[in-house]
């Protein structure tokens, strides 16, 4: 009777203190979003994935580079869906550094099979113009940013694949953006954003209202940009996510018929034992 109530009574303090862990000295978790490719069937969207590239190209990319995209894949399966003449033409508006036949540095128009460039001649440079602090490369975002949800949620994303903290994470953070409280000692150059740990961050406010212009009637909003941005920044950072969801659905199949024959198999053999 003693074990039941301590156990019970520290499953009590855990969820308590859930709430706690999840946050980051005061920093509130991230609204949950819904995503077009969430759950192990769901894709992505192309609508929105055009416009996410849209606000990328317009907004972030005059400060954050995406070096490990190559244009060529957004004309891929299960990605934007432009065709291979569109981005050809993209590609053309960039300039590439490259050595022409004598060995010397030239500039040249960019092809479907380059990277995306960085904006910047080298990371020092970057840092420079940014008052210190180099941008991110974009490339892997959707992926590497995230927060803890603490116990039990940890537990409960593992059951039900939930695996999209990144997107929601960056949503809030462009949706996040507020005024400093007056009790916050905010440094020189910093921005407060309530999402972000610490809340100082050095990026000013990226988006605003009416900023980027949507051809397909999309709510030209900083949430429909955050939100689109977003999902494109998942697809950059795995842009083969669809090929890796159906071999995993094809997996799952063929590991169920091999224990259904397995099983019949194995009563056959000792079916004469007794």
């Amino acid at each position: 009777m003693m074990k039941r109530t301590i156990l019970a009574l520290t499953f009590a303090g855990l969820m308590a203190a859930a709430p706690a862990m999840a946050q980051d000295h005061g920093t509130p978790q991230p609204p949950r979003q819904k995503w077009s490719f969430s759950g192990p069937f769901g894709k992505f969207d192309e609508a929105q994935l055009q416009r996410g590239f849209k606000v990328y190209k317009e907004v972030c990319a005059s400060c954050h580079s995406m070096e490990m995209v190559a244009f060529r894949n957004l004309a891929e399966a299960g990605g934007p869906g432009f065709s291979e003449a569109q981005v050809a033409a993209l590609a053309a508006e960039y300039k590439i550094k490259d050595l022409d036949d004598k060995g010397e540095a030239i500039e040249r128009p960019g092809r479907s099979a380059d990277y995306f460039p960085s904006p910047f001649a080298n990371p020092k440079a970057a840092a420079a113009a940014n008052g210190g602090t180099m941008p991110p490369d974009m490339s892997t975002l959707g992926k590497a940013r995230t927060y803890e949800r603490g116990f039990p949620w940890f537990l409960i994303d593992i059951v039900t694949q939930y695996q999209e903290q990144a997107p929601d994470y960056i949503t809030a953070l462009m949706t996040g953006y507020e005024d400093a409280p007056k009790d916050f000692a905010l440094p020189p150059g910093g921005n407060y954003n309530k999402y972000f740990p610490g809340h100082a961050i050095a990026m000013p406010k990226p988006l605003s209202d009416g900023q980027v212009t949507y051809d397909d009637g999309s709510p030209q909003t900083v949430e429909q940009y955050a939100k689109d941005i977003s999902a494109f920044l998942v697809w950059a950072a795995e842009p083969h996510m669809l090929a890796r969801k159906r071999v995993g659905f094809q997996v799952m199949i063929f590991l169920l018929v091999l224990a259904g024959l397995m099983y019949f198999t194995k009563k056959k053999v000792w079916s004469a034992v007794h």
